[in-house]
């Protein structure tokens, strides 16, 4: 699964989950740091990549418009990369199963 982080996560997590998510990439690498979301909606479509992100408008958006692209969903507040980190370490074997679902469109992760 390749997850393209969105402007509200650090950049540093491609790095950082490289062992989990190879090929995940960061809105500022392709120049959409600013971009409208239905901009990187549809890059992410384009692209085959999962969108991660703190930003309920793109979790929004899988109401809308179903899948692909399917968004993980990061429902906390301000915290750190690290946080953020564990989540998605934590979580792994559900957004690896999420990913195989042929129904849902987002992942709700705490």
């Amino acid at each position: 699964m390749k997850l393209l982080f969105d402007q509200n996560l650090s950049h540093n997590l491609v790095q950082r989950l490289v062992d989990l998510f190879p090929d995940s990439i960061h809105v500022r690498k392709v120049g959409l740091a600013k971009a409208d979301d239905r901009v990187l909606w549809n890059y992410a479509k384009a692209h085959e990549l999962t969108i991660a992100t703190k930003d309920s408008e793109l979790h929004q958006l899988s109401f809308l418009y179903g899948h692909p692209p399917k968004v993980v969903w990061i429902q906390r507040g301000n915290c750190s990369t690290g946080e953020i980190e564990t989540i998605l370490r934590d979580h792994y074997k559900d957004v690896l199963a999420f990913e195989q679902d042929t129904e849902s469109s987002f992942l709700a992760l705490r």
